[in-house]
């Protein structure tokens, strides 16, 4: 088996990041139920049971995941687990009768409930990877998803409200909605993958930047898997309604994309230059739009229309691998003007000087040839 292996300056090589050409070895991409690309596994304590990596696809993100499972790996060696990895039960909320509708019903946020009972091996084999999964989330989610456990022994009024009729039994509870059964796997990763799908359709879209400056430019593609980049037509052009339609074309394909973690940028034809002719834009007119994967310098992009049919055929073959790309000029992000933002009104045309021709002299043969 071929992998190709790089190096962070990690001490004494004790992390190693490789990579496995999954089309020449699918054996293996079976062996660990690998769907779609890229995907990314931590081989932490027990390497016959690598964790999914949910974290961002730019290089420090990656850095700290692999700090992270490192510090999980320490931490459970020095304290005698010795081998599943793990998280901390302080991560896992106790609910109970008292304390459930103020935490989990009244809160806005989304939980996952577990109702044990201690006495049930199937819960006892869930624990670890509950309370694992626990400190994930809670760390990849900033504290928006939730996961708690009930003692329905104990709690038996919690367990007769929702039906509980086996253990474990997990429940998803959103805002203002009936819970509902979660039907996902019940390892860590399988648990983790599920609570960031529940974060990420109950997340706000990413938000709409105009490219203000070249900060703006790089935090984006830094942060983010992909940027889309859109250069909209001059607003003497389109005028504010035309330019907020396109805006709001994007908006819709940002909230439709958003379990992809993409950064969302726009800017105004003629104002950023460089940027354009790094992306070769201008051949196809405007309203013109680019994809940059700012890890490899790559870019891709819309031939169809600007349109959300247009935007989605172009997003979809991009996920999935598809799709011409080509470098971006130069190798490295343009260099980008500094602007004031578009204050959201029509454009007006320049002002032209007015000239006093009341003091020149005009005769009647003026502008005529001479014969």
């Amino acid at each position: 088996m071929t992998v190709t292996s790089r190096f962070f300056l990690f001490p004494q090589g004790i992390v190693k990041v490789g990579a496995v050409d999954a089309d020449q070895h699918n054996s293996l991409g079976g062996q660990y139920s690998v769907k779609g690309f890229p995907t990314i596994k931590i081989f932490g304590a027990n390497k016959n049971k690598p964790d999914d990596y949910q974290g961002g696809r730019n290089s420090q993100a990656i850095v700290d995941g692999a700090l992270n499972a490192l510090h999980t790996l320490v931490k459970d060696r020095m304290s005698g687990s010795g081998g599943g990895g793990g998280g901390s039960k302080k991560d896992v909320v106790e609910l109970t009768d008292d304390n459930f509708d103020r935490l989990v019903l009244n809160s806005g946020e989304v939980w996952l409930v577990e109702f044990f009972a201690p006495w049930c091996g199937h819960c006892k084999s869930l624990e670890p990877e509950w309370a694992a999964a626990a400190s994930a989330v809670k760390e990849q989610t900033k504290d928006k998803v939730h996961l708690g456990a009930v003692d329905a022994t104990v709690h038996q009024g919690l367990a007769s409200r929702y039906g509980i009729r086996g253990f474990p039994t997990i429940k998803i509870f959103k805002k203002g909605e009936e819970p509902e059964d979660y039907q996902g796997g019940r390892t860590r990763g399988d648990i983790i993958a599920g609570a960031l799908d529940l974060f990420s359709d109950n997340a706000a879209p990413p938000e709409l930047l105009e490219i203000l400056n070249a900060d703006v430019l790089k935090k984006t593609c830094d942060d983010y898997q992909l940027c889309v980049i859109a250069v909209l037509p001059h607003i003497l052009d389109t005028g504010a309604a035309g330019r907020n339609g396109y805006l709001e074309v994007m908006m819709k394909m940002a909230e439709k994309y958003k379990k992809k973690m993409w950064g969302w940028l726009w800017t105004e034809a003629g104002v950023q230059m460089e940027l354009e002719a790094s992306l070769g834009i201008g051949g196809f007119g405007y309203p013109a739009m680019a994809a940059i994967n700012a890890r490899k310098m790559k870019f891709a992009l819309l031939k169809g229309s600007f349109s959300e049919t247009g935007i989605h055929e172009f997003l979809r073959d991009l996920s999935v691998g598809r799709g011409s790309t080509a470098t971006v000029g130069g190798g490295a992000l343009p260099n980008i003007n500094s602007i004031e933002a578009w204050d959201g009104k029509d454009g007006e045309l320049p002002v032209e000087d007015d000239y006093d021709l009341s003091d020149v002299d005009l005769d009647d043969n003026f502008g005529k040839d001479e014969l």
